[in-house]
């Protein structure tokens, strides 16, 4: 018998080995880092009378992605230096008191709305917080020793986002769009034991509000691929791995027709919303006059399953289900006894069923097609 400390200790190891957790903790490791490099080189190699300006600004430069990091290195870069010649501008000419402290952040707050550092314009305010609060007058002469610890510090956090394991985040993506696949597959599978069951339209409801959570979820999926693109940029890993493994073809330089989280995604979008679809004509189905057509109600619920298979899991071996589906419809218009009525609800169903056929091939195609060409299985 397992003990549940056990249990709980081999969760809480699973969640922290989860790539999210890693590259949080991995975060937090950089900014320590480079901050306490940022810092020994401030105190023991420019012997700075302020020396939390290296590591303040080392600090704001470790970012989740190295474009990142370089593109916020140069705009912290930018506003920190403003925000100390303005300290000193300041300071010389009119002296630090209340209303010039007061004068240095009016000024400082309004240059952080300068569109092209508006991501790390709020340095020039706080730079000349940490100036003018910190005994001005002794600082008067050092006015190019301040902004070179600026740097120092921009140029560390960067160097250390390059050096320590610069974050791809291919796996967190593949974990969405895994994730999203696996749910719409299920869910049709759900609808397809609900339907084959007497009353099991009654969760139309439910399948519905499913389809609404699936919708948050791929908006979280769109941004986690769009965070994973932007860790490829100026990141040396995939050209380091493309060496190593003798040239192989990095993730970037796989043509995009032929495997895209974007292009799954998009489908799976495509597939969501005919979802969303299919259930709310069960939904209203249920209050259709007359019951459902046996035979059409066994053919259609065994093809929604295994498409739901398919989708949840491409791998899994199930009987293609567009030859089916076509002649179900050859069987559905062969079918006289069928009420006039019920022809535009047996006949959204299929088309419903058509359109996630194909975005069910779709999807297990690109998937293939991505772990089959995808070179950065730990990013």
């Amino acid at each position: 018998m397992r003990s549940p400390v056990r249990e709980r200790v081999q969760a809480m190891l699973a969640k922290v080995a989860e790539p999210e957790s890693v590259t949080s903790l991995l975060q937090i490791l950089k900014g320590v880092v480079a901050g306490t490099v940022a810092w020994w080189l401030s105190v023991y190699v420019l012997s700075s009378q302020l020396p939390f300006l290296a590591p303040w600004t080392a600090l704001l430069t470790v970012h989740a992605t190295v474009y990142r990091s370089l593109a916020r290195g140069v705009q912290t870069t930018i506003a920190s230096t403003i925000g100390v010649a303005m300290s000193f501008a300041i300071g010389a000419w009119l002296g630090v008191s209340v209303w010039t402290f007061a004068l240095a952040l009016l000024i400082g707050l309004l240059g952080a709305r300068v569109s092209w550092i508006r991501d790390e314009g709020v340095a020039i305010a706080t730079t000349a917080i940490f100036v003018l609060g910190s005994g001005f007058g002794a600082q008067q002469p050092f006015l190019l020793d301040r902004i070179l610890e600026v740097g120092l510090g921009v140029v560390v956090g960067i160097a250390v986002n390059l050096m320590l394991i610069p974050p791809l985040r291919d796996r967190q993506a593949a974990r969405y769009v895994d994730s999203i696949n696996r749910r719409m597959g299920e869910l049709l599978t759900d609808i397809a034991d609900g339907f084959s069951a007497a009353g099991g339209t009654e969760r139309a409801d439910a399948w519905v509000e499913e389809t609404t959570s699936m919708s948050g979820e791929l908006s979280t999926a769109w941004q986690m691929v769009h965070f994973a693109r932007e860790s490829e940029r100026a990141n040396p890993r995939p050209r380091f791995r493309r060496v190593r493994a003798g040239g192989i073809r990095s993730a970037r330089e796989i043509p995009s027709d032929e495997a895209s989280y974007e292009n799954i995604l998009s489908r799976v979008e495509e597939g969501i919303s005919h979802l969303r679809h299919l259930a709310r004509t069960l939904r209203e189905g249920a209050y259709a006059e007359g019951d459902w057509d046996t035979n059409f109600r066994e053919k259609w619920v065994a093809i929604a399953r295994d498409a739901g298979r398919s989708i949840a899991d491409p791998d899994a071996e199930v009987e293609p289900v567009a030859d089916r589906l076509s002649a179900l419809a050859v069987d559905l218009a062969d079918n006289t006894v069928l009420p006039r009525h019920s022809w535009p609800l047996y006949g959204s169903l299929i088309s419903s069923m058509q359109h996630l056929t194909v975005i069910v091939d779709d999807v297990a195609s690109a998937r293939a097609a991505r772990e089959g060409g995808t070179e950065n299985p730990e990013g």
